[in-house]
């Protein structure tokens, strides 16, 4: 199969995600999609996948213009893809969760378990995913759930497959193992879409890269002869330095303490066991660790998002563990949440809205139960220009925004006043410039 896009666009309100891209595949072969967050890579692989329609352009299969109206359309002409959240229901096993909507069926229409099991297995081991059909979904680690999610498309019989960020939330040595598994899907003649922002993982994995900037392709490199400085060039449009420049800078007082804090899922299982930590003005602390051992928990309990069951939190010395999260704001702990459209702001109301969704009760903006909203659009254009928020106006709304937007205006957002904590959930949608403002957050002396 060859695969072509050509002169692909796609808009949204004020913004132009995918403008005019023209790209090929081949059965084969990986081509690696690398730009930015808010590059449009995920848009155009949602575009040949079904999910957006172009509004110009078109895809052709084979020498044949094709329209894909629905994602069914895309997996009937052989394409399929992998999301970076996986489409698999927590409670059912791995066999009902890949014949989900192909069920084998056996007298009066029941699904036919021992046919599902059958079929799971024997795209199993053609391509070595090791996978229990009857295990539980919820129960696996995110790395093999992934190999469910690469079963739903081979059982398709994908002759194209698309990974949507597939790295993201994987161990050093799940991403091993993947690239193991797209090798033998590049041996048995599939073609691979790898989707990234990881230039050493581009570079490992790829026969072409692609590299999307603002929306447009700005070239094709060949990763045998290709640098990461090259590459990072051409994603930022300039010359990039791939060392963070992070000057010695002292830590002051002690701002947020954390002792001995235990906090448990919303199964009642304890994610955060007695850890206790310090963070002072001018100090940035990371905290490392694969999706799901507790990092969540943590940020919520810091937050005031969850409970905890044992130990205290102090905001300058001042005991917060039972404060609500509005206290704990007012009081300078600002939170970058990991989801940003779930979390961080709300689709249906406008930038400038959201750019006051923490400080609309604020004297500056209201009186009473009034709204200045002139008072509030001139904030949120001041924000925008500070923060080099990317939208046309601060009045579209915010679920307009793709990738990287939506990680901007939150940082806006939850930022802007003077706090004492940034707290930032687990999320892979940082750039350089996002570090190096991390950074002179700290030089300020917040932590």
């Amino acid at each position: 199969m060859q695969l072509e896009l050509r002169g692909i666009t796609k808009r949204f309100p004020g913004v132009i995600a995918n403008d005019n891209i023209n790209l090929t595949l081949k059965t084969g072969e990986v081509l690696c999609l690398i730009g930015e967050n808010g590059a449009g890579k995920s848009t155009l692989m949602n575009v040949l996948y079904g999910m957006y329609k172009a509004d110009e352009g078109q895809i052709v299969l084979d020498g044949a213009p094709v329209v894909f109206m629905s994602p069914g359309d895309a997996i009937a002409a052989g394409i399929g893809m992998v999301h970076q959240h996986f489409m698999l229901v927590p409670v059912f096993t791995v066999a009902e969760n890949v014949v989900l909507g192909v069920e084998p069926t056996g007298r009066f229409g029941s699904l036919d378990i021992d046919k599902a099991r059958e079929m799971v297995r024997e795209v199993s081991d053609r391509y070595n995913l090791n996978l229990d059909p009857d295990s539980i979904i919820e129960d696996l680690p995110v790395g093999v759930q992934q190999r469910v999610e690469i079963v739903k498309v081979l059982l398709r019989d994908a002759k194209v497959v698309v990974f949507d960020e597939p790295t993201a939330v994987l161990t050093p040595k799940e991403i091993i193992e993947f690239f193991e598994i797209v090798k033998t899907l590049i041996a048995a003649g599939r073609g691979v879409v790898f989707i990234t922002h990881k230039l050493k993982e581009a570079l490992n994995i790829a026969d072409r890269i692609a590299v999307l900037r603002r929306g447009q392709v700005v070239g094709e490199v060949d990763p045998k002869t290709a640098t990461e400085s090259q590459i990072a060039e051409m994603m930022v449009g300039r010359p990039v330095q791939l060392i963070v420049d992070k000057k010695a800078h002292a830590p002051g007082e002690v701002v947020l303490e954390v002792k001995d804090l235990s906090v448990l899922d919303a199964d009642g299982r304890t994610m955060v066991d007695s850890v206790s930590f310090s963070v002072r003005a001018g100090e940035v602390v990371g905290i490392a660790g694969v999706q799901g051992n507790g990092q969540t928990e943590l940020v919520d309990a810091l937050t005031g998002l969850r409970n905890s069951t044992r130990g205290t939190v102090a905001l300058d010395g001042q005991d917060i563990t039972f404060a609500s999260p509005r206290v704990r704001h007012a009081k300078g702990i600002a939170h970058i949440p990991e989801d940003r459209q779930r979390q961080g702001l709300v689709g249906g109301l406008s930038v400038a809205e959201n750019l006051v969704l923490t400080r609309y009760h604020d004297e500056e903006f209201s009186n009473g139960i009034i709204m200045d909203w002139p008072a509030a659009h001139r904030a949120a254009e001041n924000l925008i220009a500070e923060y080099d928020v990317r939208t046309p106006s601060p009045d579209i709304e915010a679920k307009h925004f793709v990738g990287w937007q939506s990680t901007e205006s939150d940082c806006c957002t939850r930022t802007q006043s003077s706090s004492a904590v940034i707290d930032c959930g687990s999320t892979n949608t940082w750039c350089r410039r996002w570090f190096n403002r991390i950074h002179s957050f700290a030089h300020h002396q917040r932590a």
